[in-house]
């Protein structure tokens, strides 16, 4: 493998790494659960997809290759995070109590109907 490919895998690991540790120091120091779910679900997706995208390249440089199954697995991790990390603010929306929550002028919004259900 050519010095600049080694380069290059070595700055996509370095970069994924760094978003990756922001990420997890970030779900550790930050103090309530909304600010804890922004972020695993933007510096850690990032910081894993950097990984995978270090990986693309490693095996492009080694075979000659794309390799499918990091494309694959990116394509699951871009999908699954933000909609785990959206059903999680939308159970702990649920879980607050009424007086907690902004009151809407439309009562049809589904986030609170199950609020407006507890008085």
């Amino acid at each position: 493998m050519e010095f600049i490919n080694e380069l290059v895998v070595a700055a996509l690991i370095v970069v994924g790494a760094s978003f990756a540790l922001v990420g997890s120091w970030g779900l550790v120091k930050l103090p309530d659960l909304m600010s804890r779910l922004h972020a695993p679900t933007k510096a850690t997706t990032l910081g894993v997809g950097g990984a995978l995208v270090a990986s693309m390249v490693y095996f492009l440089a080694l075979n000659g290759t794309l390799s499918i199954h990091e494309l694959l697995i990116s394509l699951f991790l871009f999908l699954t995070a933000p909609l785990t990390a959206h059903f999680l603010a939308k159970a702990w929306l649920h879980s607050q109590q009424p007086k907690d929550l902004p009151q809407p002028e439309n009562r049809n919004w589904s986030t609170f109907d199950a609020g407006s259900e507890r008085h």
